[in-house]
C-alpha cells in the first residue's frame, strides 16, 4: 500500500473572513484524504450551505469563518489539503508536509469516497501518521464515506467503513455533500464539539493546578490537650 502524500506549499494565509475584532475561541480543523473524494467540496458545503461541483486542483487553501457552537460564537479555521495518494513525490516532502499538518491541527476529517476503493484504503495510514504526531489520543479524527449518493457506483461497502473506524477506534459518517448539507453540518459539528470538550477539560486542569492548596486544619482536640498539659504543674 501507498502511503499519503500531499503538495507542497501546505499551509497558506487564512482568507479574510475572520475580520479583526474581540478574541473568540479558536478551533483548527484539517480535511485529510485522497484525490477527487470531494474535501473541498465538502468545506464549502459546510461554510456556506452551497454545493460546488468542480474545482480547480487543490493546492492547499485554509479557510476562516466564525461559526455558532452552542450558543458561542467560535472562529474556526479549516486546512483544505491536497489529494494524499497516488501523486509522484519525495516521499521526504510529503511525510514533512502531512506531518505539519497534523502539528497544526486540533481534529481531523479523513474522507474517501464510496465510489472509489483506493481513496478508502489510504485512510489507515493516514490514520495512523497522524497518531504518531498526536500521541494523546483524545484528539478527535473522524472517517468520512462520501458521495453516499452514487449507490450505482459504489466500491465501498458501508459496513467496510464500519469496520475500519472500530478497528481504529473513530467515528464513522456516510454523507451525500451533494444531495444535502446537514450530514455535512453534523460532521463538523460533531468534530467542533469534541475539540470543545478537550479545551475545557485543559482549561479546568491548568485552573487546578494554579490553585494553591489549603493548608489542614488543625486538629483542634489535640491542641486543646496539649494546651491543658502547658499549664497543669508538673507532677514530680
Amino acid at each position: 500500500m501507498r502511503g499519503p502524500s500531499m503538495s507542497q506549499p501546505f499551509l497558506l494565509a487564512p482568507i479574510a473572513e475572520c475580520a479583526p475584532g474581540p478574541p473568540r475561541a479558536e478551533m483548527r480543523l484539517a480535511v485529510l484524504g485522497a484525490r477527487g473524494v470531494g474535501k473541498s467540496a465538502l468545506i464549502v458545503r459546510f461554510l456556506t450551505k452551497r454545493f460546488i461541483g468542480d474545482y480547480e486542483p487543490n493546492a492547499g487553501k485554509l479557510y476562516c469563518r466564525l461559526v455558532h457552537l452552542e450558543g458561542e460564537q467560535v472562529a474556526v479555521q479549516i486546512q483544505d489539503t491536497p489529494g494524499c495518494a497516488q501523486v509522484q513525490e519525495d516521499p521526504v516532502q510529503v511525510l514533512d508536509a502531512l506531518s505539519r499538518c497534523a502539528r497544526w491541527a486540533e481534529g481531523f476529517l479523513l474522507v474517501y469516497s464510496i465510489t472509489d476503493y483506493s481513496s478508502y484504503e489510504s485512510i489507515r495510514p493516514l490514520y495512523q501518521h497522524i497518531r504518531k504526531v498526536h500521541a494523546d489520543t483524545r484528539t478527535p479524527i473522524i472517517i468520512v464515506g462520501n458521495k453516499a449518493d452514487l449507490l450505482h457506483a459504489r466500491q465501498v461497502q458501508t459496513k467496510d467503513g464500519l469496520q475500519l473506524a472500530n478497528e481504529l477506534g473513530s467515528l464513522f459518517l456516510e454523507i451525500s455533500t451533494s444531495e444535502n448539507s446537514h450530514g455535512v453540518c453534523d460532521v463538523f459539528q460533531y468534530l467542533c464539539k469534541e475539540i470543545s470538550k478537550i479545551h475545557h477539560s485543559s482549561n479546568t486542569d491548568k485552573r487546578r493546578s494554579s490553585i494553591i492548596p489549603r493548608p489542614k486544619s488543625p486538629n483542634m482536640q489535640d491542641l486543646k490537650r496539649r494546651f491543658k498539659q502547658a499549664l497543669s504543674p508538673k507532677v514530680k
